[in-house]
C-alpha cells in the first residue's frame, strides 16, 4: 500500500470566513471521491488544526500500490476537485508519498 499525504498552506488576504468556507469545500469534495477512484483505499481530510501548525488542510489518503496513486493523480474526478476547489486557494503544498 501507499500513503499520501499533501499539506496546503492556503493563501495569504483570504479573511477567517472565506478560510472556513475553502477548507470545508477542499474537505468535502475530496471526501467524496471515495469509491469512485480506482485503488483509492482511504481519503481523509483534517481541516481543524491547532494554533501550533503552520499548515491549514491536511489530506491523509492511503492507495493499493503507487500505480493507483498515479492514476488518481490524472483522474477527471480528482483533476476537477484539484482545479477547482484546491489549487485557486494554495499558496504552498508539500507531499510525501510513502510505502506501508
Amino acid at each position: 500500500m501507499v500513503k499520501h499525504v499533501i499539506l496546503w498552506q492556503l493563501k495569504d488576504g483570504l479573511s477567517d470566513s472565506e478560510k472556513t468556507e475553502i477548507r470545508a469545500g477542499i474537505k468535502e469534495s475530496l471526501e467524496s471521491l471515495s469509491g469512485r477512484i480506482p485503488g483509492l483505499i482511504r481519503i481523509k481530510v483534517e481541516t481543524d488544526p491547532l494554533a501550533s501548525s503552520n499548515a491549514d488542510v491536511m489530506l491523509d489518503s492511503v492507495f493499493e500500490d503507487a500505480e493507483s496513486l498515479n492514476g488518481y493523480a490524472v483522474h477527471p474526478e480528482h483533476v476537477a476537485v484539484a482545479d477547482s476547489r484546491v489549487r485557486p486557494y494554495v499558496k504552498l503544498r508539500v507531499c510525501m508519498d510513502f510505502e506501508v
